[in-house]
């Protein structure tokens, strides 16, 4: 690994995100793993999320704070200011591990398709406020199951500045969707890898009816767009996966099943 050393860029987007913001960027600073630049974007928060910013200004590479239109629009300015060879993205609340970017660097440079890899994925561990691990996940890419739904978590993954140049930027007409439908675009032509390391503690709060709903809507309408089913049977499709979230909610909500 010594004499590969490629510039690692981490986006952070956040939006009033001061109450963890802070332990995001020490997780970035605290790496093994020192060839890196920090980018924070903000979307004009409101509450002391850029006094931490100016905090650790010293630290970060670019950031900028002003209104956007969502994650995917602030995702697409940290990727026009960043100079890494390879990208990746945390979320405000999320943390590192120390060994995190080491270990995708050290397996990268020992990859017998080291020159051609585009992404790679890895496990993540997601945690609750008090950072206790619930659960961990990240699935190794494969398109037969990516085609269906959403396996890889974008927080856990690395993404080639080639992948970029080849498949433009983050559609940010999606505000849940939109890593899946960008990672639609390569279809199974996507040179991919799996590291099976838990790299990140995502925290993990509950999520909305209406946002499991929207994430229905978006995820068929990527498919769609990318030419992955035909817009003509994708509202069955919609419709069956809508029937069986309410149902499955209504198991959760009785104590039938634990979670969705």
């Amino acid at each position: 690994m010594d004499s590969y050393n490629p510039l690692i860029s981490i986006i952070i987007a956040v939006y009033n995100g001061a109450k963890y913001l802070e332990g995001a960027i020490k997780s970035i600073i605290d790496q093994e793993y020192e060839n890196y630049e920090i980018i924070v974007i903000d979307a004009g928060s409101t509450d002391n999320t850029n006094d931490i910013i100016n905090l650790y200004r010293e630290h970060i590479f670019y950031t900028i704070s002003e209104k956007d239109n969502g994650i995917y629009d602030a995702w697409n300015k940290g990727l026009k200011a960043s100079t890494g060879t390879w990208i990746a993205f945390l979320g405000s609340d999320d943390l590192y591990y120390p060994h995190a970017l080491k270990s995708y660097v050290s397996y990268i440079a020992t990859h017998i398709n080291k020159d051609r890899l585009e992404f790679i994925s890895s496990k993540i561990d997601l945690v609750d406020n008090n950072l206790i691990r619930l659960e961990t996940v990240g699935k190794e890419w494969e398109w037969d199951l990516f085609k269906h739904k959403m396996i890889t978590w974008h927080v856990g993954c690395f993404h080639s500045r080639a992948l970029f140049n080849k498949y433009g930027f983050f559609d940010d007409t999606f505000k849940i969707s939109g890593d899946y439908e960008f990672l639609l675009r390569p279809k199974n032509s996507l040179n991919a890898a799996y590291l099976p390391v838990s790299t990140v503690m995502m925290r993990h709060g509950g999520v909305s009816t209406t946002l499991l709903f929207k994430a229905i809507d978006e995820t068929y309408r990527a498919k769609v767009k990318n030419g992955i089913i035909s817009p003509l049977i994708a509202p069955i499709f919609i419709y069956n996966n809508k029937i069986k979230l309410f149902v499955k909610m209504q198991f959760v909500k009785y104590g039938f099943i634990d979670k969705l």
